[in-house]
């Protein structure tokens, strides 16, 4: 997406912007009542009257911006006063009554619908991740203006992030490399994508990203001559075989090299594909004649060619993709497409706007619905989930990858990657997989953990007497959508079965963590638990910890911080004794111990040698042990290493085991190794190289290798502080496709 056109005027001079703005909407040609949008900066203006930016300009410019970014995506009337008026109900007097009264009721909603993206309360970090997507999923079926204007919104800010501090920074971009980055994707904004993935990536990884951007500097002069040749070339060609076309080409944006360079171990001088043509033609035969004459042209790489015109992606996209070699040797990727197909990969959804004129002549815009069905299927499927859930079933159905297969009479059904009959099953219909006895895959008979592969043919066979879906289909269906229609069914069909198992797992966590089901159940306890979790009862609570609705731990968390609170509230020590209880007898153990060593106390020894095993890499929060090796000092070993729980009965070595704890005050990060079991696929080191880098792990190695059965191994050395830090970055690293398995080196399975 090009820059605002407002870049060249003074930043301070508002109505400066603005009229350029107003410059631009009459160049559409787009029927814009302009004096409607100057009403709507005028009051903007006023409302926001004496608020600044960081950067010190009226805070009213960044709302011209976000006008500015919604008429570049080609948007109407209504989302063009919106986007002025966009941050008013948030930081301004101005009600939503206020906006309706003067602008009509639908910019009112889409200002509403943007603002209460951003005002929500939140006890936790999933919790906030999981109510920001599910605003934003209910604010897109409601109205799909609503996140393109917060895309336009968060570009701008994006373009501005300079002003802000290394931390909001760093928030803001994982933020938008997370969310906002694959919503675009999902819309097929390949413009809006780009940009914000670009710009993340300069304060996310600033050395990676500047690397990138010198070297390019450096070969630009080079680059430009060869894509000037090549553009020339084609062209003569094309217009030689009496072919209208437009062709442009680019340097492939930044973070598509950094993924590269990352999935492929790769540093710049290894990245050879940089360049990228596209050639626009009037006709869709006329895709498949271009691509026989670069194929004749230029040499092809084999398993580089994709028609997504006869298979569009789910997002609308369609090109036909090749990439061939050009006379220097040097390989380019070539993208063919007619001109509508180019509004739409560039714009996404806003390039189907249709324009229509009411009774009263006022321009309305009405969408395709049939376009935003995955929208209502992501609706869907939180319906019966926690947050952790919902937030994991939405990362695979809207982010991940897609595979593309046939029903029996052809008709194309997108899956996310590494999809089963299961989920073929469910995408059908829920009787479809509440039914399934089996499935077939290309005519032969598959287990239904099968992995589904582009172009197959899948068959399920039913039956009426069947008995019902597993509950190891759980772990098997990769769609949320799929999960969730499951989880349905047991909720429904299974209701005894999910409360008597469900309070088992309920009794056994609150045992775990020392809590009496009596103070667990209390009225004032129990109520705001599962006014939350919309259940009337707690049979009904026990019964969605069954069939697998909401986890037990979830629960048991949620009550002892309810628990807490009432303790506080009320000056009922009894919790916060049992707490303070347990600190205290932590202090008198700590006193029997030495002066700490690298973080690590042991009993009856000052400032003896620490070393800490290899075998298990043991980390802050771990419960450990000592081993009193010979002339090495003392050798820490995790509680469930298999070494010590091999060795800790062997009365040959039972006086040397000492015990041993983490001091109060740590500061020192620790090594540990991680072990990850994969299904072998492309893409997947660097899948989990960004994971890490998005985390801002400390990573000392990371290595993988292929093993027999499609299967890959990976193995990570980290530095961290904490056994908690660790758990998060494993747990962010089992939601990558793909990964069956994450592992410490050491534990015990």
């Amino acid at each position: 997406m090009s820059e605002n056109n407002t870049e060249m005027i003074d930043k301070y001079d508002a109505d400066a912007q603005f009229e350029a703005l107003l410059k631009k909407i009459s160049d559409t040609g787009h029927p814009i009542d302009t004096e409607r949008v100057r009403a709507a900066y005028n009051t903007a203006k006023i409302a926001h009257s004496g608020q600044k930016r960081k950067d010190g300009t009226p805070y009213v410019t960044h709302c011209i911006a976000a006008a500015d970014i919604s008429v570049d995506m080609g948007l109407d009337e209504d989302s063009i006063v919106a986007a002025l008026l966009h941050d008013v109900i948030e930081d301004t007097p101005l009600t939503h009554a206020d906006i309706a009264h003067q602008f009509g009721e639908p910019v009112a909603d889409i200002v509403e619908g943007v603002t209460k993206l951003t005002r929500v309360q939140y006890t936790s970090k999933e919790d906030e991740q999981m109510e920001n997507l599910r605003k934003m999923l209910l604010a897109m079926a409601k109205d799909i203006r609503v996140i393109l204007i917060k895309i336009a919104d968060r570009l701008h800010n994006m373009r501005t992030m300079d002003y802000q501090n290394p931390e909001k920074q760093r928030q803001k971009s994982q933020e938008t490399m997370e969310i906002y980055a694959p919503i675009a994707h999902r819309l097929g904004m390949q413009r809006s994508k780009w940009e914000l993935e670009d710009l993340s990536l300069q304060y996310l990884d600033p050395v990676g990203y500047k690397e990138i951007t010198d070297t390019l500097e450096k070969r630009m002069p080079e680059l430009e001559s060869f894509m000037a040749g090549m553009k020339e070339k084609i062209q003569t060609r094309l217009e030689k075989e009496h072919i209208s076309c437009t062709i442009y080409y680019r340097i492939k944006h930044v973070y598509s090299i950094y993924r590269k360079m990352y999935a492929q171990n790769l540093n710049m001088s290894g990245i050879f594909d940089l360049c990228a043509f596209r050639v626009i033609v009037d006709t869709i035969p006329d895709c498949y004649t271009v691509m026989g004459i670069i194929h004749e042209m230029f040499k092809p790489v084999p398993g580089r060619f994709k028609d997504y015109v006869s298979t569009p992606k789910p997002n609308g996209y369609q090109s036909v993709h090749t990439t061939v070699i050009g006379s220097e040797g040097i390989p380019f990727e070539v993208q063919i497409r007619t001109w509508d197909m180019h509004h739409t990969a560039e714009y996404g959804i806003a390039a189907h706007w249709k324009y229509k004129m009411n009774d009263g002549g006022q321009v309305l815009k009405s969408g395709d619905e049939d376009r935003f069905a995955w929208v209502r299927r992501l609706l869907e499927s939180q319906q019966d989930s926690d947050a952790t859930d919902f937030f994991h079933n939405l990362k695979i159905d809207m982010f991940s990858d897609e595979v593309f297969v046939f029903s029996p009479k052809g008709d194309v059904i997108n899956l996310p990657t590494g999809a089963t009959p299961i989920d073929f099953a469910y995408n059908i219909h829920s009787d479809v997989g509440n039914h399934m006895v089996g499935a077939t895959v290309n005519g032969r008979i598959v287990p239904l953990s099968h992995t589904l592969q582009n172009g197959d043919i899948v068959e399920i066979r039913t039956s009426k007497s069947a008995a019902g879906p597993s509950r190891d289909w759980l772990n098997i269906a990769k769609s949320g959508s799929a999960r969730t229609k499951i989880k349905q069914w047991f909720k429904k069909e299974r209701r005894d079965e999910n409360v008597i198992r469900g309070r088992a797992m309920f009794e056994e966590e609150l045992r775990h963590s020392g809590i009496s089901y009596d103070e667990a159940t209390a009225e004032d306890i129990i109520s705001p638990i599962m006014k939350r979790l919309s259940v009337m009862s707690v049979d009904e609570l026990c019964a969605a910890i069954g069939y697998g609705g909401v986890t037990a731990t979830r629960v048991v968390n949620r009550i002892r911080d309810e628990l807490l609170r009432a303790a506080n509230k009320n000056d009922k020590k009894t919790v916060v004794d049992k707490i303070n209880q347990a600190a205290e007898r932590r202090e008198q153990s700590a006193q029997k111990m030495g002066k700490a060593v690298h973080g690590v106390l042991v009993e009856g020894l000052s400032n003896c040698l620490i070393k800490f095993s290899r075998c298990c890499t043991p980390v802050p929060g771990d419960d450990i042990v000592g081993f009193i090796t010979r002339g090495q000092g003392v050798s820490i070993h995790r509680a469930d290493c298999e070494n010590y729980t091999q060795r800790r009965d062997d009365p040959e070595n039972a006086g040397r085991w000492v015990r041993v704890q983490w001091a109060r005050e740590i500061t020192d990060s620790y090594v540990c190794t991680v072990t990850i079991t994969a299904k072998d696929r492309n893409g997947l080191v660097m899948d989990i190289a960004t994971v890490l880098n998005s985390l801002n792990a400390k990573v000392r190695t990371l290595t993988a290798r292929d093993l027999a059965g499609g299967k890959a191994i990976a193995s990570v050395t980290l530095e961290v502080k904490s056994s908690a830090e660790l758990k998060y970055i494993m747990a962010r690293i089992a939601s990558i496709p793909g990964i069956t398995s994450v592992m410490r080196n050491g534990q015990m399975e």
